[in-house]
């Protein structure tokens, strides 16, 4: 077993070891590759997803240098047909790119000079007669030491993405990279006669260059269009569902925290990193993003494009955008508009995305609270100032204090008006569901009625575990608001409302834009106890 060259099980057998969700079927689907022309795989998805969970365990799988088959007995592959088709058969090339990218920096030299030196070190040690001294070219080592064994690879290269994100701004580097690549993987009789199949992952897709890929002969799953691999994102909804009864945890609010990313195929899936230290730490709370900075965060979100900040803000508070993501050039510098940008953060998982519809949102509690944290400093003190001021809100609202609560609003809106159409009605909901931001934490906010007059209807249900009261929000525009309460008394009364009858609070909001005079109010504020 080698750093490289056969690098064991043992990766993938210390991960069983612990609480473990089964993604073994990804191995069938990689032996349905090998030596056909859909040999070459990228999957991309965010931090903390699994990526080097897979890489590992499909090197435990194909690594010829150990037995696995005890590893797998029991789990979704071995009920396969192909279970046996790759099993410790091949030779692995295993590539993790941040260990090269670390190693180059300490030793001063070139990432992709040093990545082909240290591998083909390795390779001479195991095929002395094979690869030809003076050697700098790792595709043609490999290609040599295939035509004299008869013996194809498998390459898995982790994090195949990081010297884009690392060296951003070192288009040389960049490209010569890809060139190393393409002598891997291009199309022709070195590639046919030496790899069985590669599986490469990260963060972002294969880099663009104008519209055309730089590999092109990959095929690729992303996290706006995952294919046929969506349910291997991350957990499945049925996943999660065991996962809670398994361990005593509660799925509304497992689901609450972590849940949020959807695709066609499957539906929800959630964060693996975070649900499995919620269940291991048997506490809900921020783990996926508080591993990373909010720099970046700040800075994509910062960024001066037309409509970002505006679509950031209808984002916060629960809107969806429409995002054009084709323009996207896959990397973290070639940016044009706020579309590149809300794509990028697509790919971060910063941003959940509806490929049917074509919209961008904020996913689930835990994201949300990432953004939160980001919009302070000049470009978001408004917003900022909006959700700090949140939790004195909800405070207000939950005592009956309906002064309070209207001049709360009235802020928010005023705050809101540098960002958004002061009497846009997207402007005032979202800004009403950034006034409530505290609120996120104890409640399952439910839109009542996101059409018509009453656009900003909410329904607050109160998560397990708290005695806060139901709340029922009904914003009306130039009428007043025994108006509002009115309708919900006539309109709301039923459904799942009705189990929180001496726990509900009514809140009746009217905003007059035409409001005149000294001592007008724009805002006015009603709420009664049911």
């Amino acid at each position: 077993m080698g750093a490289y060259l056969n690098p064991g099980n043992e990766g993938f057998r210390t991960i069983t070891n612990d609480i473990y969700v089964d993604k073994t079927g990804l191995i069938d689907y990689v032996n349905s590759t090998i030596d056909t022309p859909r040999k070459l795989t990228c999957f991309s998805r965010p931090r903390r997803f699994g990526k080097s969970f897979a890489a590992k365990m499909l090197c435990a799988y194909y690594d010829k240098s150990c037995d696995s088959r005890a590893l797998f007995e029991g789990l979704e592959i071995s009920e396969k047909e192909s279970f046996e088709k790759g099993l410790n058969r091949y030779n692995v090339l295993y590539l993790d790119i941040t260990r090269f990218i670390s190693r180059a920096k300490n030793k001063g030299t070139d990432i992709v000079l040093d990545l082909q030196t240290a591998v083909i070190e390795e390779l001479r040690e195991v095929f002395p007669a094979r690869v030809r001294e003076g050697e700098t070219f790792l595709a043609d080592a490999l290609f040599d030491i295939c035509e004299e064994t008869g013996e194809k690879f498998i390459i898995i290269i982790d994090e195949w993405d990081a010297l884009f994100r690392e060296a951003k701004n070192d288009e040389a580097l960049q490209k010569k990279y890809i060139q190393l690549l393409r002598g891997l993987f291009k199309a022709g009789p070195i590639t046919d006669r030496t790899i069985a199949a590669a599986y490469m992952t990260g963060i972002l897709p294969i880099k663009k260059y104008g519209t055309e890929s730089a590999l092109t002969d990959f095929l690729e799953f992303t996290m706006t269009n995952p294919a046929k691999l969506a349910r291997y994102i991350g957990f499945t909804q049925e996943e999660v569902i065991r996962l809670c009864a398994e361990n005593d945890m509660d799925f509304e609010q497992m689901s609450a925290w972590y849940d949020g990313y959807t695709f066609s195929r499957i539906g929800h899936v959630y964060s693996p990193n975070s649900v499995m230290k919620a269940v291991v730490n048997e506490e809900f709370a921020n783990y996926w993003t508080s591993s990373e900075t909010y720099e970046s965060l700040k800075n994509y979100i910062s960024m001066n494009y037309d409509g970002l900040k505006d679509a950031v803000v209808a984002m916060l508070g629960g809107k969806r955008i429409r995002v054009k993501v084709r323009t996207f050039q896959n990397d973290v510098s070639s940016f044009k508009s706020k579309d590149d940008v809300l794509t990028l953060l697509i790919h971060l998982g910063y941003l959940g995305y509806d490929a049917q519809n074509e919209e961008a949102f904020i996913p689930n509690q835990e994201v949300a609270d990432a953004f939160a944290d980001a919009v302070t400093g000049d470009k978001w003190e408004d917003v900022g100032e909006l959700i700090q001021d949140s939790e004195n809100l909800l405070e207000a609202t939950l005592r009956g204090d309906s002064d309070a609560v209207a001049a709360a609003l009235e802020k928010a809106h005023s705050l809101n008006s540098s960002v958004l159409r002061y009497n846009n009605e997207a402007s005032l909901s979202s800004a009403i569901m950034i006034a409530f931001y505290t609120a996120r934490r104890f409640y399952k906010i439910v839109p009542e009625s996101p059409e018509g007059k009453g656009f900003a209807d909410l329904a607050f249900l109160p998560g397990k575990g708290t005695d806060k009261p139901a709340l029922i929000i009904e914003l009306k525009y130039d009428k007043n608001a025994d108006t509002a309460i009115r309708q919900i008394h006539e309109n709301r009364y039923d459904g799942d409302l009705k189990k929180y009858y001496g726990n509900l609070l009514l809140v009746g909001i009217n905003y007059d834009k035409d409001a005149k005079g000294k001592n007008a109010k724009t805002h006015t504020c009603i709420i009664e106890k049911v």
